[in-house]
């Protein structure tokens, strides 16, 4: 299976990635949430890509251009013994010249459609003291708040095509498929129940590394433009990009409304509107 299929009518294609982890306390039961190396939020990101083979053969070819020019001999990110940017692109990893052209060709890239959920850690944090409170014998697992998500980014967009080809970037060792699977049938029955409406869509799910995946490699640096306005308050990436922003829902931001706060194209997500003015 290919996270790089040619285009099909009647076919959406998924590539799915995080920014930031799901980690909240450290080896001796120490909250570590926002601290260095650790996250504040956790954000899960879907980009619906048109065209994934078209997409992988243009980043290659940037990279690939990149990797021959003069003015990078050297650099030890390019270099494939790094594993780094001589292997694929990844916006935390990438050279800030390197970054600017690939963002460069995300912007002119007709079609792609971004959406993703964030959770600020110390709700989930809250979350978890409460629940152990009444049951001592739950453990949180970052791959609960995962789960979490992937139900939540996926229940509205699964039941308008005959078929879902879904990529998920590789987390550890593990085989998670089933559970990913599992995830998105609930994601699917929830929006039935809420709805009424049934999808029999066919919904095949892959586990993909980037370098072999320009999706993937694309999503990352919507990812990261996303956590950098959260994490540090920078906007200009987000700003540039932000015309293939379909939908962010901050699920934390309950200021307005008990089920947070929506932010698309006719209301923007913008420091002002983050922090309330």
């Amino acid at each position: 299976m290919t996270c790089n299929p040619a285009p099909s009518p009647s076919q959406r294609y998924y590539f799915v990635d995080e920014a930031g982890d799901g980690v909240l306390f450290g080896r001796r039961g120490e909250v570590r949430v926002g601290t260095p190396g650790c996250s504040r939020y956790f954000i899960l990101g879907l980009l619906d890509v048109p065209n994934p083979a078209k997409l992988h053969a243009r980043m290659e070819a940037l990279r690939l251009r990149l990797l021959a020019d003069p003015y990078f001999q050297g650099v030890p990110s390019m270099q494939p013994t790094a594993g780094k940017t001589a292997i694929a692109f990844h916006a935390k990893d990438d050279l800030p010249e390197v970054r600017r052209e690939v963002f460069a060709l995300l912007k002119h890239t007709e079609g792609l459609r971004f959406f993703a959920v964030v959770k600020d850690k110390h709700r989930v944090l809250a979350y978890v003291r409460q629940r152990n409170a009444h049951d001592p014998d739950y453990r949180y697992h970052p791959n609960e708040l995962y789960d979490h998500l992937v139900r939540r980014l996926f229940r509205d967009r699964l039941h308008k095509e005959q078929r879902y080809t879904i990529c998920f970037a590789q987390r550890g060792r593990s085989d998670r498929t089933a559970a990913l699977q599992e995830a998105l049938a609930q994601a699917r029955e929830r929006f039935f129940r809420r709805w009424g409406i049934q999808s029999h869509a066919a919904i095949q799910v892959i586990v993909g590394r980037p370098e072999a995946s320009g999706g993937l490699q694309a999503a990352d640096y919507f990812l990261w433009a996303l956590q950098r306005f959260y994490e540090r308050k920078e906007a200009r990436y987000l700003r540039y990009l932000w015309p293939a922003f379909r939908l962010i829902h901050d699920v934390d931001d309950t200021r307005h409304a008990p089920y947070g706060a929506y932010y698309n194209q006719k209301r923007p997500l913008t420091l002002a509107a983050l922090e309330g003015r």
